[in-house]
Formats: structure tokens, C-alpha cells, sequence
């Protein structure tokens, strides 16, 4: 008997007698027949314990158990079309190894914020597992393209001296003495170590200190933000492009079993292929207008007005050269009209919002200072950034790809809270 075998390997050992570890999901009888569903982190599986089949003893200690009481399941593995994975266990033993008393998380449907409450509990629920297994999957993706693609890893600090996206949705603490930041974005280092490296990434939490209650907005979020010198503008969406299509195809690819799982219907998935539509943010506010949403020139989206321009097309489109007014202080004016910068935002279809933001950085030294200076931003926390614009200058672009929403757009759910394990909302620090 192999003493190390998990749920995720049971369909190749059709036959053999097989010791399982894991805790009970669920437990149902009938009459002389316990149905027992084990989970044990790779999946869930049925295990049967028939009495007769079974001595009394085994057969009453099945029937005594209860909800994620932790258990070693000994049995014989056979197929059954009719179970997932295609095969269940007919029981010969079992193990209690602790009792589980008062679950609160019971079979049935329970309000967000109870759930909310207990995310510590909830994740061990089918639906939650496959939401952090295809968010694994979308990382591990993104990682490979850039790995592949000639991008090199480089952290960017948590703590920073200054910001980067505003200076309205920062966390201020202090650092001995000094104001200091947590890190609301790791772009500004990645464009040191692009100059360094060429093409550089960082991953990790980024904190928007937002006081927003949309199911798109998290106060901590994970950013995939790449780098790169010599890249112009066009070059950087083609760059976007390429490596969302490759991660939903991976995604696709490898997941779906999860996608089944959360009831995903992957068709429109299917359809993220380059190369995405582009659409002016002139353009775009025309066809805001077509369809009854009026904004003024120089006003930003807001999550009807992306909602509404996604419903136009069948995969992401970018939206591109808005306003210097609304952009960040580094964004690079487009030469022909200086009063639009080379940004785009990436939206996803079916109402989801952005999920990248980037664009072509300011290279020009001066240009940078008078930008830091309409933004009412002191130059002394950025004398590092400003340098790199002394020293070696070159066009350089970049962009930052939201993970929880994108993963929310891929997953197809209604609110980005379950798309973290442990989420941080606006009333939510706990658990």
C-alpha cells in the first residue's frame, strides 16, 4: 500500500488498495451505506463504507463523523464514471485523527460577511480551493512569459520615501524618525533596474489607501509590473498583449477542472487572441455618447463608462492617449499633442474593468522636474528617480497588471474579494 497517496492521483490507481489523509467535506447515509467525501488539499473524492463489507466497528466509526474531522481512509481504488475524477474508494478502514465539533461553516448557503468573518474556514471549500489554484496557475503564466521573454525578477521595496500613484491613498508610518510609506507600486524601481538589466519585473502586495466599497477595489493587491528600456510606446501594448493571451490560454490549458468548478463559461475566454482592439479616449468618449454617457473632456472612467465600452468588443481592448491632466506625473506627453500622454488602460470584456495600466515614462530630465512640480510633489524624496534621467537616458516604457482583477475577470466573479485568501477591504482587517 502506498502511504503517500493524495486525491489528484487516485484516477491512476484504478485497483490498487491506497491510504488517503484529509479531512471530511461531507457525510451522507443510506441505510447500510456511509458516503463519505474527503478532501485532502489536491481535491475531494467519495470513499463508501458498506456494511458487511466493513466490520460493525469501521462501520459505526464512519458514520460518527463529522464536518472536517481529520481522518486516514484505507480502501480500494475503483472507476465510477459518475464521481469526479472518475473513481471513489470502497473503505476498509479508518483513522480518527482529531474531531471537529460545531463547524460553523455548514452545507448551505450563508451571507458574504459571515463567510467574510470565517476566510480562514471558507477556503477549504470547493469553490475557494479552485479560485486559489487557478490564481497559482494565472501566476505562474505571467511568470514564465516574462522568464521566457528575456525579463529578469527584481523585488521592489515594500517601504518606500515617496509616492507614485497620488499622495491621497497612501499609508503613512514611521521609519525611525523619517515619513515612509507602504509601497503603492514597484514601478518607479523597476525603471532603475530596466536601466540596469534592460527588462525587469517585480510581483508583489502594492496598498491604495482607497476608500472605495466596489466589488474591483482591494486596499491590498498584488501587481505584476514589468519595465523595459528602449521599448516605445506601441511596443509596450504589443508586450501587454502577447502575455495576457498566453497566461488565459495557460489558464484554459491546465485549469479546467477549476474553471468547471466555478462554473465558468470559457467561450469569450477562448476568444483573448492578439492583436486586442485600440480605441482613443477621444474615440471613447464618442462612444460613450452613442450610447446615452455623457462625460466631459478631461474626466476620467468611471466603472459604468468602462463597463459600457468592453460590451463593444469580444476580447480586451486597450484605451489609450488620455488627458496629461489625469495621468501620473511621469507619463510621456505624446509628441503631436502634448495635452495627451502615451498611456493606455487594458479593459476587460464583460464589464470587468481595467486590469493594466501603463504606458512610455518621461526620459526628458526637465520635462520630468516641471511634471513633479504641477503635481505639487517635492523634488528632494525623487532625487534617485531624477538621476536616472542624468545618467544615461533612454525612451522606456512599462505597465502594471492588477492580479486580482484580472483574476476575478478570468474566474467570472461578481466581487474581487475571493480572489486573495485573506482579503483587505475597506471595513475588513480580520481575519
Amino acid at each position: 500500500m502506498d502511504r503517500t497517496t493524495t486525491v489528484a492521483e487516485l484516477p491512476r490507481r484504478i485497483g490498487d488498495l491506497v491510504e488517503l489523509r484529509g479531512w471530511v467535506y461531507n457525510l451522507r447515509s443510506s441505510g447500510k451505506i456511509h458516503f463519505v467525501i474527503l478532501r485532502d488539499g489536491t481535491g475531494f473524492v467519495q470513499a463508501v463504507a458498506a456494511l458487511g463489507e466493513v466490520d460493525n466497528e469501521t462501520f459505526e466509526r464512519v458514520g460518527g463523523l463529522s464536518q472536517e474531522s481529520a481522518v486516514v481512509l484505507r480502501g480500494r481504488v475503483r472507476a465510477d464514471s459518475r464521481a469526479p475524477g472518475g473513481c471513489e474508494v470502497s473503505l476498509t478502514s479508518v483513522e480518527v485523527l482529531s474531531v471537529a465539533h460545531d463547524y460553523p461553516i455548514a452545507l448551505k448557503e450563508h451571507g458574504p460577511e459571515f463567510l467574510l468573518d470565517h476566510r480562514h474556514l471558507w477556503l477549504r471549500t470547493p469553490r475557494q480551493t479552485a479560485l486559489m489554484r487557478l490564481r497559482a496557475e494565472l501566476v505562474r503564466a505571467l511568470r514564465d512569459w516574462l522568464d521566457e521573454h528575456g525579463f529578469v525578477n527584481v523585488d521592489s521595496p515594500i517601504l518606500t520615501p515617496s509616492a507614485v500613484e497620488g499622495t491621497t491613498t497612501l499609508f503613512k508610518l514611521d521609519y525611525f524618525g523619517e515619513p515612509a510609506y507602504l509601497s503603492q507600486s514597484g514601478q518607479l524601481y523597476q525603471e532603475a533596474t530596466a536601466m540596469a538589466l534592460g527588462r525587469t519585473y517585480c510581483f508583489g502586495p502594492t496598498f491604495r489607501a482607497e476608500k472605495s466599497k466596489t466589488r474591483r477595489h482591494l486596499i491590498e493587491f498584488w501587481m505584476l509590473e514589468p519595465e523595459m528600456a528602449w521599448v516605445d510606446f506601441e511596443g509596450n501594448l504589443e508586450v501587454q498583449e502577447e502575455l495576457v493571451s498566453f497566461a488565459v490560454a495557460r489558464v484554459l490549458e491546465r485549469c479546467s477542472g477549476e474553471l468547471k468548478t466555478l462554473g465558468r463559461d470559457t467561450a469569450s475566454l477562448e476568444r483573448v487572441k492578439p492583436p486586442f482592439p485600440r480605441l482613443s479616449y477621444d474615440e471613447a468618449l464618442e462612444l460613450l455618447r452613442r450610447k446615452g454617457l455623457e462625460l466631459a473632456w478631461g474626466e476620467d472612467f468611471g466603472a459604468p463608462h468602462e463597463t459600457a465600452i468592453s460590451q463593444e468588443f469580444d476580447r480586451p481592448v486597450f484605451v489609450h492617449r488620455f488627458p496629461t491632466q489625469i495621468k501620473a506625473f511621469y507619463m510621456q506627453p505624446d509628441p503631436g499633442r502634448p495635452e495627451v500622454v502615451l498611456g493606455a488602460d487594458l479593459l476587460a470584456p464583460e464589464g470587468y474593468g481595467e486590469i493594466i495600466g501603463g504606458g512610455q515614462r518621461i526620459h526628458d530630465l526637465e520635462l520630468l522636474k516641471r511634471r513633479l512640480q504641477e503635481h505639487g510633489l517635492p523634488e528632494e524624496p525623487y532625487r534617485w528617480y531624477l538621476d536616472l534621467r542624468r545618467y544615461g537616458t533612454v525612451p522606456h516604457s512599462g505597465f502594471g497588471l492588477g492580479l486580482e482583477r484580472t483574476l476575478c475577470w478570468v474566474a467570472g466573479l461578481d466581487h474581487v474579494r475571493e480572489t486573495i485568501a485573506f482579503p483587505r477591504l475597506l471595513n475588513r482587517l480580520y481575519p
